[in-house]
């Protein structure tokens, strides 16, 4: 039976009237405030439903009369209104509502109480979404399934929730675009981009190809990864430091109090994937975001620009063609944590883990290596190693060291970065790739495809920036206007014939 918006208010209020018994009668039993307030939480969740209906009802099945023009043509009210789902946060319901068009078999060319109500396209309110995914972006979808079901009393399936997901990371790219450009006054004055790839677990369809010289070793596992490139963009005032700082700051934990801030960082992970029919690397699609960012918060190309990134020579290649697009210089800084690792690395070669003398070793050659003597560090590494009777395995590893150092010479001019003020290590992106990727991606047990694998990429990043309610703000306002372009002549035409 289809109830009027009187019919429904009168039912929440004899809900209502059985919440307030209920809370007397509590009293007299002296019952735990947590069980009254667990009964009272599910009982108003039915007054919500109740008054919802009602708002609904209030628009009488958006009838709008018997006929109306639409687009040049004369459409008629079909005889029987037409029941859809409608999931609230309340719980769900069906909202019936008169649809207009040319005969039952037909399409139904208007449903005007959907435009009018600014209906989802799916069952699921917007509501319902924000907070489905509120939660899925943090926790795998069953965990988060079984959240909203203990707070809503609402059971949704996983497979609805991983569609949703979908289907809400597809506004994700129009409202990057729609963002505007950060005000002069609430940016530094150093443009730092920064990138690294961080490793999602893939379902075996979607695991990366192997090369055909590429054959694993006995004992190696297959690469269940594929690659997300982390972007971030940032500015910072310049901090001028020592390299005596820089080495009690990383080796002795004694952090100067001044240090600066990023300022509107914006982060971003994009995996190699099918894009209307085209295969779109990752990198191309960080790097290529750069450019925008370069063009929009450096116009007059006044701020330096610094590129921060580790060793992976796919990446300095990209920042070599960025150069190239943008027409300007780039201050390209290898990450010193990166630099560290290799430090140790070479440290246990000579040295027990752990011990003092390793840890002399590293901040020796750190201090060196801040004040712009690379070269130093790499002739006396390739003096120990012929001087000292290394184990194959060490020796090879200390290659390994001294390959990198060589290799990335270029960018590790610290006395110089350091004097300008310059960040020198990856803080920012070494935790966007654990905020982004890691902490949501690499869970027990947890393989991905790569639709669904960017798209939660994509709304963890939108979260992480901190834009999640601007986001589904823009998201609403745009699919409301793409699904009822015609809601403005409906809503008029509904308040002539109401």
């Amino acid at each position: 039976m289809i109830m009027t918006q009187e019919q429904l208010i009168l039912k929440a209020q004899e809900q209502f009237e059985q919440i307030e018994a209920f809370v007397r009668q509590a009293c007299t039993e002296g019952r735990r405030i947590d069980e009254v307030e667990s009964d009272l939480w599910g009982r108003m969740l039915h007054v919500g439903r109740y008054m919802l209906q009602g708002y609904v009802a209030g628009y009488h099945q958006g009838d709008i009369g018997p006929s109306m023009e639409h687009e040049g043509r004369v459409l008629r009210r079909l005889d029987q209104p037409h029941a859809r789902r409608y999931v609230s946060v309340f719980g769900p319901f069906d909202i019936h509502r008169y649809v207009y068009g040319t005969r039952e078999t037909q399409k139904h060319e208007v449903i005007a109480l959907d435009a009018i109500l600014a209906l989802p396209e799916s069952e699921f309110s917007y509501v319902l979404q924000d907070w489905d995914q509120g939660f899925c972006v943090g926790s795998s979808y069953d965990q988060s399934r079984r959240t909203i079901e203990r707070i809503l009393r609402l059971d949704q399936s996983i497979l609805s929730l991983e569609q949703m997901s979908g289907q809400m990371a597809s506004s994700v790219a129009g409202f990057w675009e729609a963002q505007p450009v950060p005000e002069p006054q609430t940016e530094g004055s150093v443009l730092v981009l920064t990138a690294d790839g961080k490793g999602v677990p893939m379902r075996k369809k979607d695991q990366p190809t192997p090369r055909s010289s590429e054959r694993r070793t006995k004992g190696q596992k297959a690469n269940q990864k594929r690659m997300a490139c982390v972007g971030g963009v940032y500015t910072i005032e310049p901090f001028v430091r020592t390299a005596q700082d820089v080495v009690n700051e990383v080796l002795r934990q004694q952090c100067r109090t001044e240090r600066p801030q990023p300022r509107n960082k914006k982060l971003r992970a994009e995996l190699t994937r099918l894009t209307d029919g085209q295969e779109i690397n990752g990198k191309d699609s960080i790097f290529s975001w750069f450019v925008e960012q370069i063009r929009s918060r450096n116009g007059d190309l006044g701020k330096p620009i610094v590129a921060l990134c580790d060793g992976e020579a796919a990446l300095w290649s990209q920042v070599t063609e960025l150069m190239k697009t943008v027409g300007v210089a780039i201050v390209c800084i290898l990450d010193l944590f990166h630099v560290m690792e290799r430090l140790w690395s070479a440290a246990y070669c000579f040295h027990p883990e752990g011990s003092v003398e390793a840890k002399g070793f590293v901040t020796e050659r750190l201090e060196r290596l801040l004040k712009g003597e690379v070269g130093y560090v790499m002739g006396g590494l390739k003096q120990m190693g012929t001087k000292h009777k290394l184990s194959a395995a060490k020796r090879k590893q200390l290659e390994r060291v001294i390959t990198y150092l060589e290799n990335n010479r270029s960018n590790m001019k610290y006395d110089e970065y350091l004097s300008e003020g310059y960040p020198i290590g990856s803080g920012v992106i070494e935790g966007a790739c654990r905020h982004v990727v890691k902490d949501r991606m690499e869970g027990t047990g947890m393989r991905w495809r790569i639709p669904g694998a960017q798209a939660v990429l994509s709304l963890r990043a939108v979260h992480v920036n901190g834009d999640w309610q601007a986001f589904q703000s823009y998201r609403i306002r745009t699919r409301t206007h793409q699904l009822y372009p015609h809601r403005p002549f409906l809503r008029r035409l509904y308040r002539k014939t109401g």
